[in-house]
């Protein structure tokens, strides 16, 4: 695929992963169920995964597949943190709980900071796409 294929497809992400973030914020301001909320910030983490991934020229189709090689392409070679790791791990346990198997609601606390996690996850991404590819973030 040539560069600036590539280039357009990371900014596409970033783009989606920019719009789910301002729903979720837009939903956690307006009070709206935690379940919307932690859905729309797991993914702001998704898209932003899908738009490192993109730059490996792997991009699984499942959500589990993203996640595995976010984990062994980026945070086991210590270009982002475990702490990441977590908080991906963690947004998509919850948005699986949430959307699939919970018999009750998240609460507004876990949706608040499923925001946080998400905002200063894609903040993360964003830098380091911005600091290999000028012109990108």
């Amino acid at each position: 695929m040539k560069e600036e294929d590539v280039r357009a497809l990371v900014m596409r992400r970033l783009e989606q992963a920019d719009t789910a973030l301002a729903d979720a914020q837009f939903l956690l301001d307006g009070g709206r169920s935690p379940q919307s909320v932690i859905n729309r910030a797991y993914y702001t983490m998704f898209y932003a995964v899908l738009a490192l991934l993109q730059q490996t020229g792997t991009v699984p189709s499942k959500h589990a597949g993203a996640i595995s090689l976010f984990d062994s392409e980026f945070v086991a070679r210590g270009v982002f943190s475990h702490e990441m790791s977590r908080q991906l791990h963690r947004a998509f346990e919850l948005r699986q709980t949430s959307d699939y198997k919970a018999t009750e609601s998240p609460s507004h606390e876990q949706a608040r900071d499923a925001v946080g996690d998400a905002a200063s996850f894609l903040k993360v991404v964003r830098d380091h796409l911005w600091q290999g590819h000028p012109g990108i973030g």
